[in-house]
């Protein structure tokens, strides 16, 4: 295989007509020049100097490797940029996953600030619950993922995943505006005969409602199962019913966030990863997530 460090010596070689002087021009030594020259005749098979005592003259084969190795050495220049931008992270592509209220309130201003610091990257984003994005990570078609944990639901997470926690979400209940209960705090036994409002059976959210309901005495009477927490937060703005929302899903005036008395249990958003991952952009990522975290305000 050719070597560009001697194509690059042969054009100077074959523009100055000198080894001596295409030495002195590229740094070398004019032994080191003749050198290179010999080596790349040993690789072409060809003759590419007609020598003398003062000068050196091109032979036909030498002139068509100097002609044509212009074209490649500014291609392995333009891959050599290229590569070199995306190790920089000036370049390349960063696939992220989300769930759907961290994609609402954490990622935009983190995405933002990933697009300001590289602009020549590409961001690529998909949405789905834990289960639904974990593998993608695992298997190297995502970058990052953002995922949550409930601490009264636990889950087991892929070993060969690296955990970076953003923030946690305070479980809060969610009632009407204009509902009778008074100041921040409520006792969870006074919303027993409540219509409830969760997540699927089959989910955290779900479960640990449960596990709640239970510590307070009373089975929660579900009216309604969504797992868009926007759709359960709207039906609580219509008094339709209260529901447990995690902090970021907590919006607006029409509805009030309550914390269950003698509770301190969250739901934590992490950022997961590969640990050898060795995209440029993901330690880009995961700086901007921290502090676009920690200035989210919670309910």
């Amino acid at each position: 295989m050719l070597n560009p460090i001697h194509l690059r010596t042969l054009r100077e070689c074959v523009r100055t007509g000198s080894f001596a002087e295409a030495a002195r021009t590229l740094g070398y030594t004019a032994s080191a020049v003749s050198q290179q020259m010999m080596l790349l005749e040993r690789a072409v098979g060809a003759a590419l100097f007609e020598r003398s005592a003062r000068s050196v003259r091109p032979t036909a084969v030498g002139r068509l490797l100097a002609e044509r190795s212009q074209d490649v050495l500014g291609a392995l220049a333009k891959l050599e940029g290229e590569a070199r931008a995306i190790a920089l992270g000036e370049h390349g592509t960063l696939r992220l996953a989300s769930f759907a209220t961290a994609s609402a309130r954490v990622l935009p201003p983190a995405l933002a600030e990933i697009v300001a610091r590289c602009p020549g990257a590409e961001v690529e984003l998909d949405e789905g619950e834990p289960d639904e994005v974990l593998g993608g990570v695992v298997d190297g078609s995502v970058d990052l993922a953002l995922v949550f944990e409930y601490d009264l639901a636990p889950r087991e997470w892929p070993i060969s995943l690296r955990r970076t926690e953003l923030l946690a979400e305070p479980l809060t209940i969610a009632v009407p505006s204009a509902h009778a209960a008074e100041g921040p705090e409520v006792d969870l036994a006074e919303l027993a005969d409540e219509p409830w409002m969760c997540t699927r059976e089959d989910t955290a959210g779900a479960r640990s409602l449960g596990r709640l309901a239970q510590d307070a005495g009373f089975t929660p009477r579900i009216i309604f199962r969504s797992n868009d927490y926007t759709v359960l937060r709207d039906l609580v703005a219509r008094g339709l019913g209260v529901a447990m929302l995690p902090g970021l899903a907590v919006s607006g005036e029409d509805i009030r966030a309550l914390r269950p008395t003698g509770v301190t249990a969250s739901r934590r958003v992490l950022a997961v990863h590969r640990p050898h991952n060795g995209n440029p952009l993901l330690p880009v990522a995961l700086d901007c997530l921290r502090v676009a975290a920690s200035t989210v305000l919670l309910g």
